[in-house]
């Protein structure tokens, strides 16, 4: 098994994860990264990469510009590029998905890194890993990680207005993501029952395939308290230190620092519900007298320059500090280290007598919970979420409603004062943790779930399988590719077939010699057509309605949608229709003709020249092409759209390198084709735009009329030796 997991917010690295640095870096970095390294422990397993953004911003170190890194022997973090180089909340990545699939595929292909199985992790992946299962034709699994749609409604409780939600977290984008990848997936990974319940809002919901399989932790890192009083050596001397240091830290704060404390680590996010922890804390003297209370809430240095969630959130918690007075029962560290202190946080709290309290509005699974729980923590956990189950396995606490302030406040005095309760639970959580929370019972399901998509689907997925395999192994081995327009190039409109049969025959026997693709002025159903017409080989890409659409084989749903974000920039089509309204000597073509990329028109005139056209369209003529093929048809196309660009994106994308692409072509809308580094054929019944190109030494003019022509071209450049 070749694996790849795609997680693309938050920061990766090999060691020392910057965990609680903002929302973004929480329990699903490390949930992924656990799995990761887990799944790279086993036989099975040939090797695993790690797919995340790679970024070049010193506001977060060099480490994450490094576009691949070796964590072991059969596991990798590679980081492609989307967005920019700056670092960028989740949120701010919707409009680049697209880019990434394009850059992640260039870099599969150049790195010779081909999946066997993908797996993305959240929406924002969740999406990639749709959009690469069907350009690669590799079967994915899909972990939610947190679902919008309950959290849209949590937020709209909790007094957000609606409009300002969905724009400010994206959830329309994200919602047609998370629905896509229900439709699309082998099956999806939840962590809890609850979980698949919550699936039900999403209208894909009874096409997916659900698997609770949940988590592990890393016993290593998180062993009971206990335990710190029989560990001798280096590494022990290090955790004593941490300890001694981290008790140093927190006791600073309190003005009773001998009292047991209460311990939250999360995120500073409005949805964990710090504000209610802090009120039910600070309205209850005899909880104040009991114990001190501390909230490991991220890491901050000046809240005034960090993200507006953030900031509104620790604003809150230090107002409500003022506001019930509790200097000296309340610590708010600024930093901590992830790797050290927060297990230590947690044995420290047990040895103390503590409690560890999650009491979000809604917690998908609860990680922290498990944590807590292996280090002798007994737990207040909300009833929303997966901390239900985490509590019912493993009789470690109490569960809460998160707006319940009285019950909270008695939940954590029922565990702080009856010392009997106190260690039946903590040793219960430590031993049952155990028993149901391990990486390898998690990964020997999910290998065995693996196992079975790819033997009934034969490696190309259930939901996804591929009319045509070979052109899909095709793209990720090949070196070089050919690429001709159809109307006077590959088919004579004179009825001349001559070379037909023996290029046909070629085309069918390429193998993985080589790519074959067609860029036709034509719409992708009338491509489809002529082709069937002509019994001409399926091709393995499809550049059509004049550069503007590329497609893979000849299915409309596997659409380059990189493309069409690229080609988007800048585009008006509408405004472009209205400023060519009335210009006499055109007429539009038929509304099949037509696109979003693309305005069409017959030309009457020929003395409407290119120039006049791009003079008629005024400022719109910097963001769009005018193409005039044959003195007869007019096109309008964003800047970026062209036969040619789209060749030569393929190459990149796919990295064929450009000199090795041969292009073929008869008329005006082939000329770019011929503008960059690749070779080409001009066919003998050629159009009179097509001249100029003879100074170039690497196109070749052919005696030969359409398909003879692109055989004797094919034969002068020794293309197919």
């Amino acid at each position: 098994m070749h694996i790849h997991l795609y997680s693309l917010h938050g920061l990766f690295r090999g060691q020392n994860l910057e965990i609680g640095r903002d929302a973004d870096n929480g329990g699903q970095i490390i949930y992924v990264m656990e799995l990761a390294r887990a799944l790279s422990q086993r036989p099975e397993v040939t090797m695993v990469h790690l797919f995340t953004r790679r970024m070049d911003d010193p506001v977060v170190g060099p480490d994450y510009a490094n576009p691949v890194e070796k964590v072991s022997d059969k596991l990798t973090i590679r980081r492609v590029w989307c967005g920019g180089k700056k670092y960028l909340p989740k949120e701010q990545l919707w409009p680049h998905l697209d880019e990434y699939v394009t850059n992640a595929i260039t870099h599969i292909k150049s790195e010779k890194v081909f999946p066997n199985w993908i797996h993305g992790h959240y929406a924002d992946a969740g999406y990639v890993a749709t959009e690469l299962s069907s350009v690669l034709n590799v079967p994915f699994a899909q972990t939610g990680h947190s679902l919008g749609k309950p959290k849209l409604e949590k937020l709209i409780a909790s007094g957000m207005v609606e409009d300002e939600a969905m724009v400010r977290y994206c959830f329309e984008r994200r919602f047609a993501a998370e629905d896509g990848t229900l439709a699309n997936a082998e099956f999806i990974v939840t962590s809890t029952d609850q979980e698949v319940q919550s699936y039900e809002a999403y209208p894909a919901a009874s096409q997916a395939e659900f698997h609770v399989i949940p988590p592990g932790i890393d016993f290593k890192r998180y062993y009971p308290y206990l335990d710190d009083l029989h560990h001798s050596g280096d590494t022990d001397i290090i955790r004593k230190q941490v300890m001694h240091t981290l008790r140093l830290n927190l006791e600073k704060f309190f003005s009773h620092p001998d009292r047991p404390f209460i311990l939250a680590i999360c995120r500073p996010d409005r949805k964990k519900n710090i504000d209610g922890l802090i009120h039910a804390f600070g309205t209850d003297p005899e909880l104040q007298a009991i114990a001190n209370l501390a909230i490991f809430a991220g890491l901050r240095s000046d809240i005034t320059q960090m993200p507006e969630g953030e900031k509104e959130v620790l604003t809150e918690i230090l107002l409500l500090m003022d506001k019930y007075n509790l200097y000296g029962r309340l610590a708010i560290p600024k930093k901590h280290d992830s790797a050290l202190d927060v297990p230590q946080a947690y044995r420290f709290c047990a040895g103390k007598r503590g409690v560890f309290v999650n009491i979000a509005l809604t917690e998908p699974f609860g990680l922290t919970l498990l944590e807590a729980t292996a280090c002798g923590c007994p737990v207040v956990a909300t009833a929303h979420g997966g901390p239900s189950e985490i509590v019912r396995n493993c009789e470690n606490g109490i569960l809460v409603e998160p707006d319940d302030t009285a019950g909270i406040q008695s939940a954590l005095k029922k565990l702080l004062t009856d010392e009997e309760y106190w260690q039946r639970t903590s040793n219960s959580g430590m031993r049952k943790v155990r028993e149901h929370y391990s990486w390898e019972a998690h990964v020997d399901k999910y290998i065995q779930l693996v196992g079975e998509s790819l033997k009934d689907s034969k490696g190309y997925g259930r939901k996804n399988l591929a009319k045509n395999p070979k052109l899909y192994e095709r793209l990720k081995v090949a070196a070089k590719m050919i690429i001709t327009d159809i109307d006077g190039t590959l088919i004579s409109e004179t009825g001349d077939y001559t070379g037909l049969d023996e290029l046909r025959e070629r085309l069918r026997n390429r193998g993985n010699q080589f790519v074959f693709g067609i860029a036709s002025g034509r719409s992708l159903p009338k491509v489809r057509d002529v082709l069937a017409q002509f019994d001409i080989p399926k091709p393995d890409l499809v550049i059509c309605s004049v550069g503007t659409y590329i497609y893979y084989g000849l299915d409309p749903l596997f659409m380059d949608k990189g493309w069409m974000k690229h080609i988007n920039y800048g585009w008006n089509a509408e405004a472009v229709r209205a400023s060519l309204a009335g210009l006499e000597g055109i007429e539009a073509q038929d509304p099949a003709d037509q696109n979003p990329f693309k305005v069409s028109y017959f030309l009457h005139d020929k003395g409407l020249t290119s120039e006049r056209i791009t003079e008629k369209l005024g400022k719109l003529a910097r963001n769009a092409s005018v193409v005039i093929t044959q003195s007869a048809y007019l096109d309008i196309l964003p800047k970026r759209a062209s036969k040619g660009r789209a060749v030569r994106y393929i190459g990149n994308k796919w990295s064929i390198p450009i000199t090795e692409a041969v292009v073929c072509g008869d008329a005006g809308n082939d000329v770019d084709m011929f503008t960059g580094a690749s070779r080409g054929i001009v066919v003998g019944n050629h159009a009179p735009e097509m001249e100029p190109l003879r100074e170039l030494k690497r196109v070749y003019f052919a005696q030969g009329h359409s398909a003879a022509g692109i055989l004797e071209g094919l034969r002068h450049f020794q293309f197919l030796d």
